[in-house]
């Protein structure tokens, strides 16, 4: 097993290697990529010294996986060379993922629409994935009909650049912003570009790519994305109207059983998620699991996950690891 790590140098890519260690992935030769301003550096991996390399020699290497954590343009600019040359891309931009050539993927929900010819996978946005694992067992069960999301999300979302500027606002000290507004003590209604219709593309990334991965493009899907001064990872506020009606012992139940879930819910004991406690683990976390009383067959949920983590290279190292169990690998 060759594996590249390609953007080793960021936060997401520094989260993948960690996650490869946790998870003793197989690797006979791993090759540090980054940009070529970080060619050179010396990057560490099971206690051992690793020299980053530039993406040309990394497509040289030929390796078996490469997961890409590098944004979009590198995505598409080099995705496909890799591809070429037979390697499997795992790609956590959103270059990808609504293209219908490509699959995308949170393997609990869908790993088995995989393919073994399939070249570049798509991993879904942060606040999707953990979203969707949440609901894919509800889904089965009684059929959304409806979604209306609140999302509360870290600044770590968007990088280390995000996490300096508010460790600074909050020090006192100057430095580059990359908010449009101060960020510390305070929360902005603003997550990626906002588009014609008013809405951010963070928004539009979780009603489209929830309906395919969960290969449902009737469900109804409204969201507002919020950024918030906290790190650790991202909360959300889910109403799900569905079209049959459902016991919520049952949805517990469910939730309980269902792979990579874990149900918070004990509000007598101040029992619920929070990302101060997801930082850091791999699963979602689900609780305030309660009937909207202002309409039939309609629940209410919040949703906490690591970003970094599930949302982002655990879900990408599970890709890989889907693949290499099933014999995908080739």
């Amino acid at each position: 097993m060759k594996l590249a790590v390609v953007g080793a140098t960021g936060l997401v890519g520094q989260e993948v290697l960690r996650v490869l260690a946790e998870r003793n992935f197989e690797i006979d030769e791993l090759l540090m990529v980054a940009s070529e301003r970080s060619v050179g550096k010396q990057l560490s991996y099971k206690s051992k010294q690793y020299t980053v390399i530039g993406l040309e020699d990394a497509v040289k290497a030929t390796p078996d996986i490469a997961i890409f954590s590098a944004g979009g343009s590198t995505s598409l600019e080099w995705a496909p060379r890799f591809a070429e040359v037979g390697t499997i891309v795992i790609d956590n931009s959103s270059a990808w993922r609504m293209n219908p050539a490509h699959k995308l993927i949170v393997p609990e929900v869908n790993g088995e629409v995989i393919r073994i010819d399939d070249r570049i996978i798509a991993n879904p946005n942060c606040s999707t994935i953990q979203m969707v694992l949440a609901l894919a067992p509800l889904h089965k069960a009684y059929k959304i009909k409806r979604l209306v999301i609140s999302t509360y999300q870290s600044v770590t979302g968007t990088g280390k650049a995000a996490v300096d500027q508010l460790m600074n606002e909050r020090n006192g000290a100057e430095g580059d912003k990359v908010y449009p507004h101060k960020i510390d003590m305070n929360v902005l209604p603003h997550i990626d570009v906002f588009m014609d219709n008013g809405y951010t593309k963070e928004e539009m990334k979780m009603v489209n790519e929830t309906r395919k991965i969960l290969q449902d493009d009737d469900i109804a899907i409204t969201a507002t994305a919020v950024r918030l001064p906290v790190m650790g990872g991202h909360s959300e506020s889910v109403n799900v109207e569905f079209y049959n009606d459902f016991d919520i012992n049952d949805v517990r139940e469910k939730l309980e059983n269902a792979e990579g879930i874990i149900v918070e819910d004990d509000i007598a004991n101040n029992v619920y998620p929070m990302p101060l406690n997801a930082h850091g683990k791999d699963e979602v976390f689900v609780g305030r699991l309660r009937r909207d009383d202002s309409q039939p067959n309609t629940l209410n949920m919040w949703i906490v996950a690591d970003n970094l983590r599930k949302g982002a290279a655990t879900n990408a190292v599970q890709i890989a690891q889907f693949m290499t169990s099933n014999n995908l690998v080739y």
